[in-house]
């Protein structure tokens, strides 16, 4: 279990002060796939790296399995880095080696022997999908490959967590999709437990079981997956999960509500019932569907009529109905002064 508790991150300039983190405690479970999600400079990526060090806090502490990695020495923390392995959006690796040194690499610097080192390694590539390529160069691979690779690597050492960061966000769509599938393959079979950093809701979607959204270097709200999808309670966390957000529509000033389909839910026709029994238009800026946990989920944003009047009707037919929904008040973006 990882543990993190009031963790902060300063970085100190010539001419002044950056609060990175600030006052962050979340609790990773054995076993699970932990999503970490955030816009770009929220400290998503100072987070994963100070749960091995590679960026030491400034304050608080960080628990691996009930130990305080912040106290231990340099040859523990380096033990302790063996069972945390580290995959990373540039890939990092070794231009001049192989794909099969590549993943021995890691080995080597921890002294296995060099035939049991090579097994482990073979062994790897076959899982990542990769056994036809041990002879070949990075440069000779796709980005998807590269990223089995990195994969393959960061598993030598048998660690029991996994630390991704951003490792799918300048890969294509169905390249992504393969990836996040052999991510949950591994939590599935070898009982890895998964820290996934991403700014893509649909990363989370896909295979995370929790999630903690991260904004302006704070945690805004953090729990299951199908909980914040279907109830986000901060702002940042609307907007991630409601891209139409952003669409031009919110400069027509109109009144907007956020409606959330169940599974109980999906499958009627409440907007077709709503205009009819109202008689009044609605303009729909946004509406999406999901699966999680083996259940339907949906969400929609609507703009209710100009007419004071007409809002009001919609208004008292959602308080009457047994739909979940909330009135989006004065929403406040980044582009907001």
């Amino acid at each position: 279990m990882i543990e993190l508790r009031s963790l902060g991150k300063k970085y100190n300039t010539s001419d002044k002060e950056i609060v990175a983190l600030e006052d962050i405690s979340l609790t990773i479970r054995d076993g699970e796939i932990y999503g970490i999600i955030g816009l770009s400079g929220a400290g998503k990526s100072t987070l994963v790296r100070c749960i091995n060090l590679l960026e030491r806090p400034t304050s608080g502490q960080v628990l691996i399995d009930g130990k305080d990695i912040l106290s231990l020495g340099r040859k523990d923390l380096l033990k302790l880095r063996q069972s945390v392995g580290m995959i990373f959006q540039g890939f990092n690796l070794l231009e001049q080696r192989s794909v099969l040194q590549n993943v021995t690499f890691p080995l080597e610097v921890a002294g296995v022997d060099r035939t049991e080192a090579q097994k482990r390694a073979v062994e790897l590539l076959e899982l990542v999908g990769l056994s036809d390529r041990t002879g070949s160069y990075p440069s000779q691979l796709s980005g998807g490959q590269k990223q089995r690779v990195a994969i393959a690597r960061a598993l030598a050492t048998k660690p029991r967590y996994l630390l991704c960061d951003e490792a799918t966000s300048a890969l294509d769509p169905n390249t992504t999709r393969s990836i996040l599938e052999l991510l949950e393959q591994i939590n599935r079979t070898m009982g890895v437990t998964i820290v996934i950093i991403t700014h893509e809701m649909k990363v989370i979607d896909q295979i995370c079981d929790r999630v903690a959204v991260l904004d302006h270097s704070r945690i805004a709200e953090e729990g299951k997956v199908s909980d914040v999808f279907t109830n986000p309670r901060s702002p940042i966390a609307r907007e991630l999960i409601l891209p139409g957000n952003r669409s031009g529509s919110m400069e027509h000033g109109g009144r907007r509500v956020r409606l959330t389909f169940r599974a109980e839910t999906s499958q009627q026709p409440v907007i077709s019932q709503m205009v009819l029994d109202c008689g009044c238009p609605v303009n729909i800026l946004y509406a999406d569907m999901k699966e999680l946990d083996s259940e339907m989920y949906g969400q929609m944003l609507l703009e209710l009529p100009p007419s004071e009047r007409d809002a009001e009707k919609v208004i008292s037919w959602l308080k009457n109905s047994p739909l979940e929904w909330q009135e989006e008040v004065q929403p406040c973006f980044p582009k907001c002064s």
